[in-house]
């Protein structure tokens, strides 16, 4: 939500005492620790109810309260909406006089919204505040998907561009010309739709590449890529250039890499789009990174870590001193895992410091520096500067090179806790990984506690599961004898609807913990290779990434294709 949100729910129940301040204040630590709205939160929590509340906001707001279950709503004012609009805004239209028209909106505090629906929808604006669920109803039930569907955009879009003979000709445009292009209607309205239903569809990223004879849109949702119905190739430079603008970026300059970032509302949702520009020979591509904290849990006991594990884990982030390190490959929930475990000890009495290369989640109580290579601030250098600020807990996004992990060992020799990431295969490779960077066997015995290994599979769609009975061949890929599985049945997803006909929808992770015994830390003194490391391990009991992804299997929870993918 909006930093306005808190600012006027603040205000209201300073000036009218509709909560004691002790459990507002109770309401806000919620609102910042889970990041819904502090709205959402006073509402959920039953302090007061939801149309008093929303009463006392249009009062405060100079704005007028209405209840849509009661009133009557024109076809004339619903026709004159489009449905990607009513769905991407939460906004119902109420009357329309002239070009005047009043509409209820699920968020009165975005204080954008009005500015962008009167240019969306070019008419002169006037919000109503109204109950957010009789909002959703009437969307539900007035722009239902198909109206408002990308191919319709797409059609109308079309059909409005096509009058402009200038959209053709702006490869070599100036700065004013795309300018005017990117704020065209048509072309705001489409970008809109897509980061919508994006956003809609739990999609992680969203690709926008021109090619030499077209242009595509895709969607990566539970780390698989989707394509989406390609638009014409023209408005490949207005389409891109409209996200520029959106994320403040140089829309001249087409020849070097450019980063930024897009604060969108999506149904009063609040979403964070990172923005990353990549010059190609047929124009820019363009990937968005989305970061939804709405959908991201970052408690610990939601992340499907085995019990031992979790028990393990439990003990090790309270340690007062050594090196945690997790490891995987780029997008395997290292950073989420280690969220988690921050957010378990983020206490008053605790100072906890973090370096990351981007800052992905903000956490109230944590205080978070984004690495910026370009200023020379690297973890390196974030890293020493950490030790002169009196921390107990330290989070260094990755361990990169020898100077960075020297760094953090100093630190964990000095009494702090270092929680750090590797890109490596399994757990027993991060410590060949440390010996190769240059790091002395005996300093990595004395700090390093514990290495956590994870990947991330998809796991089966609940609503179209199919159970059957795997064949011997199936089993010995993953390593089971027929009597293991005493007749249990495994399960695949036929594909639906509600999953994208995918078979699959969300992911879990699996998880392998190393500790640093003393068996293990003779054989880092004699720089033993990963592979004895690890055959040591399994013999003190190591359960391994394959092991955790066959108990899954097993419980139903995902296939035995992801299993042998990613372990």
């Amino acid at each position: 939500m909006h930093e306005s949100e808190s600012i006027i729910l603040s205000e209201i129940n300073h000036e009218r005492r509709l909560i004691p301040p002790d459990q507002f204040a109770e309401a806000r630590e919620e609102h910042l620790r889970t990041g819904k709205s502090l709205f959402q939160v006073i509402v959920d929590f039953g302090l007061i109810p939801e149309e008093q509340l929303l009463q006392a906001v249009a009062d405060h707001l100079n704005l007028e309260y209405i209840n849509l279950e009661t009133a009557e709503l024109p076809p004339t004012a619903l026709n004159a909406m489009p449905a990607s609009a009513a769905r991407m805004y939460g906004a119902v239209p109420v009357h329309l006089t002239g070009n005047t028209m009043m509409v209820a909106v699920m968020d009165p505090f975005n204080p954008h919204l009005v500015e962008e629906l009167s240019f969306v929808l070019g008419k002169d604006i006037q919000l109503l505040v109204a109950p957010r669920k009789q909002v959703e109803a009437v969307i539900a039930s007035h722009f239902n998907e198909e109206s408002g569907s990308l191919k319709q955009v797409l059609e109308d879009m079309e059909t409005e561009l096509a009058k402009d003979e200038n959209l053709g000709s702006l490869d070599k445009a100036g700065a004013a010309a795309l300018q005017e292009a990117a704020n065209q209607a048509p072309i705001v309205r489409f970008v809109n739709l897509i980061l919508f239903q994006a956003v809609q569809d739990r999609a992680s990223d969203i690709h926008f590449e021109p090619f030499e004879a077209e242009f595509k849109i895709r969607y990566r949702v539970d780390g698989a890529l989707y394509e989406m119905a390609p638009p014409p190739k023209h408005l490949a430079l207005p389409v891109i250039s409209r996200i520029k603008v959106m994320s403040n970026l140089n829309i001249a300059e087409r020849r070097v890499p450019q980063d930024g970032r897009i604060q969108l509302s999506v149904g009063g949702r609040q979403v964070d789009l990172r923005v990353s520009t990549l010059p190609t020979q047929f124009g820019e591509s363009v990937v968005l990174r989305v970061l939804d904290r709405s959908v991201v849990n970052l408690e610990l006991e939601s992340l499907g870590i085995p019990k031992d594990i979790y028990e393990k884990l439990l003990e090790l982030i309270r340690i007062p001193n050594g090196i945690v390190i997790v490891t995987g490959p780029t997008g395997s929930g290292k950073t989420t895992t280690l969220y988690s475990c921050l957010k378990r000890i983020n206490t008053v009495d605790l100072k906890l410091l973090t370096a990351e290369d981007p800052v992905e989640y903000d956490i109230e109580g944590l205080i978070q520096v984004p690495i910026n290579d370009a200023v020379d601030l690297t973890f390196a250098r974030a890293l020493r500067a950490f030790l002169r600020q009196d921390p107990d807990v330290i989070l260094v996004g990755e361990m990169r090179d020898i100077e960075t992990a020297q760094i953090a060992i100093q630190a964990s020799l000095t009494g702090h806790l270092v929680f750090t990431t590797l890109h490596t295969n399994d757990a027993s490779g991060a410590i060949t990984r440390m010996i190769d960077m240059g790091v002395e066997p005996f300093l990595i015995t004395s700090t390093l506690q514990a290495i956590l290994a994870q990947r991330l599979v998809r796991t089966i769609c609940k609503k179209c599961r199919i159970a059957y009975e795997p064949s011997e061949s199936v089993l010995r890929q993953i390593g089971l004898t027929p009597s293991e599985v005493g007749g249990r049945p495994f399960y695949y997803g036929k594909g639906c609807p509600d999953c994208n006909q995918t078979g699959y929808r969300g992911r879990k992770g699996l998880f392998e913990l190393l500790l640093i015994s003393d068996p293990i830390r003779e054989l880092i003194t004699k720089r033993a290779p990963s592979g004895v490391i690890r055959a040591r391990a399994l013999e003190l009991g190591l359960h391994t990434l394959r092991e955790d992804g066959v108990r899954n299997v097993l419980d139903g929870t995902t296939t035995v294709e992801e299993v042998l993918k990613y372990t």
